[in-house]
This record gives C-alpha cells, sequence and structure tokens, in this order.
C-alpha cells in the first residue's frame, strides 16, 4: 500500500532559478529567425494584409518597387532587430517559467500538451505588452516613410515621424493596435508550442518512443514546423492588427478603430477572403519562426548547457 502511494505521489518540483542565459539566447535565437528569412515574409505578409486586393505575386511586385532585393528588408534595421532581441528574450524566459506551473496538474491529465499552451499564451501577452508597442509603431512608420518617398515627397526622418505621432497622439498612439497585437502573440505561441508538444508526442507514438527516448533533432524540427504552420488559423487577428495601424487614408474607413470596429470594417468591404490575406507567407513565416525558437532552441540550449555548464531552465 505505502509502496503504491509512493507510487502514485508526483515528483517534488522546485521553482526554475532566473536565468539570464534564457534571456540571451532568446534574443539570440530571434535575431537570427528576423534577419534570415523571418523579415522578407514579414514584409510580404503585412503588404498583402495592407492592400488586400493584391495576389501574392503583386504583393512580390509591390514590395521589390520599393528597393529591389532590399525592399524585402524593409525596416530590418534597427527596429525589426530590436523587437526581435527583446520579444524573444521576453517570450523564451516567461514561457519557460509559465509552462513549470502546469506539471503540478499531471495528477488531473495534464502535461506537455497543456503546458506548452499556457506558456505561449503567457510569453505571447508579455512580450506583446512589453516590447510590441514602441517596435511596431516604428517598423509602420518605416513603411508610411517608403511610401511617401514613392509618391515623389521628401520623406520626413524616422524618429521625426515618431515623434510627430508621440506629441499628436501621446502613448496610446505609438501603441496603437497593441490590443491586437497582444492577441495575435497570445493565440500565435499558445498554438506553436501547444502543438509542436503535440506533434512530438505523436512522433514518439509513431517512432516507438513513447518510454521517454529522445527526439533526433531532424524530429523536433519537424515537430516544430507542424506547429508554426498550422498556427496561421488566427490570420484574421493579424489582418485586423495591420489595417488598425496602417497609415493609409481612406474616408470610408471608421475613426478610433477598436479590434471589433476594424474586424467589421474589413469583413464588409472584402469579405471572408479578406480576412485571411497574407496567410501562405504567414504560414511560411510561422514554420520559420517555430523551427528557430522551438526547434533550434532545443538543440542550441543543448549546446550551451555543455560549452558553460550551466544549466538553462526554459524547455522550449
Amino acid at each position: 500500500m505505502s509502496g503504491a502511494t509512493l507510487a502514485a505521489t508526483p515528483p517534488k518540483l522546485e521553482k526554475k532559478p532566473v536565468k539570464f542565459s534564457n534571456l540571451l539566447l532568446g534574443a539570440g535565437l530571434n535575431m537570427f529567425e528576423v534577419t534570415t528569412l523571418g523579415q522578407p515574409l514579414e514584409v510580404v505578409k503585412t503588404t498583402m494584409a495592407a492592400n488586400r486586393a493584391d495576389s501574392f505575386a503583386g504583393a512580390l511586385g509591390r514590395v521589390w518597387s520599393r528597393g529591389g532585393v532590399l525592399g524585402y528588408y524593409q525596416g530590418l534595421i534597427p527596429w525589426a532587430w530590436i523587437e526581435a532581441s527583446t520579444k524573444g528574450a521576453v517570450l523564451l524566459f516567461v514561457a519557460s517559467e509559465a509552462e513549470y506551473v502546469p506539471y503540478y496538474a499531471k495528477s488531473f491529465g495534464a502535461g506537455d500538451f497543456v503546458g506548452g499552451i499556457s506558456g505561449g499564451i503567457i510569453g505571447g501577452v508579455a512580450q506583446a505588452y512589453a516590447t510590441m508597442g514602441f517596435c511596431t509603431c516604428m517598423k509602420t512608420v518605416e513603411i508610411t516613410r517608403h511610401k511617401v518617398a514613392a509618391a515623389g515627397v521628401k520623406p520626413p526622418g524616422t524618429f521625426e515621424t515618431f515623434m510627430g505621432i508621440y506629441r499628436k497622439e501621446g502613448i496610446r498612439g505609438i501603441n496603437k493596435g497593441v490590443n491586437a497585437v497582444a492577441i495575435r502573440q497570445m493565440t500565435n505561441w499558445g498554438s506553436r508550442f501547444g502543438l509542436s508538444r503535440l506533434a512530438e508526442q505523436g512522433i514518439r507514438k509513431a517512432r516507438g518512443k513513447e518510454d521517454g527516448a529522445r527526439l533526433s533533432n531532424m524530429e523536433k524540427i519537424v515537430a516544430s514546423g507542424l506547429g508554426g504552420g498550422l498556427s496561421a488559423w488566427n490570420q484574421p487577428i493579424e489582418v485586423i492588427r495591420v489595417e488598425m495601424q496602417s497609415k493609409a487614408d481612406d474616408p470610408n474607413r471608421p475613426k478610433n478603430l477598436t479590434v471589433g470596429k476594424t474586424f467589421r470594417y474589413i469583413y464588409q468591404n472584402n469579405g471572408l477572403k479578406g480576412l485571411y490575406r497574407g496567410v501562405t507567407p504567414r504560414i511560411g513565416l510561422g514554420v520559420w519562426q517555430t523551427i528557430c525558437m522551438v526547434g533550434m532552441g532545443d538543440i542550441a540550449k543543448e549546446w550551451v548547457e555543455k560549452v558553460t555548464g550551466d544549466k538553462v531552465t526554459a524547455k522550449h
């Protein structure tokens, strides 16, 4: 009886210590992601969401017309780098701490899937409100500046435009659309971490590794890619976010946009299809981001532990 009781008792879990290595690793992974394929896919996705009549090929042409190859890296330096380094650090650190909590509920049937979703949701919300408002505003300023230049008007400097928004609209102006960003990030990373862990469980069953055997690096990458691609289901909130932060003049667009007002405006003008504009590059972006932050994250953490001898607490 006592043996059965001991067997049913979950192992004692200790609170993970705060690790600077988590922050540094998260920042480095996201910097790598955005500097390679991330920014070109982000630019195309945003272009399609903002110009909902464009096809994928049309969006590629529109981006190319803004500067050739460099057009695909518009806003990378410094704004995308600032956003990537800060949000990557926040996400990996907060999510690793948050995912620890659900393991208390293992006796109620909770496991890696629930832990992954919980960690991703909390990490996504934290990164949205901690860093995304300012960085998203500055990337929007960069895109606006290029459009003005294309129209033959000398564009104002990035900081000049930013200060103009701040003087006119204050903190709320430079954080416009932040609630939509929070919803996007919460559903993004909740889906990505949760679905990636669910895919890992499926791979374990298919490969006969249910006894806790380690997945190969390629198996981790496949699971991460599936989680990233499937997480594009929330594309409507991304289109809503772009519209809320757009600087394009449209007399028909309602003033003081909220998430609900923006949804109705897009649906009335572009229908359901309009809410999914840009989903193709979004799937590619989701796969690449998740491979970097989940698949490569696990691999990189193992390497850091071997080199430094320091146990990295994040397990994404």
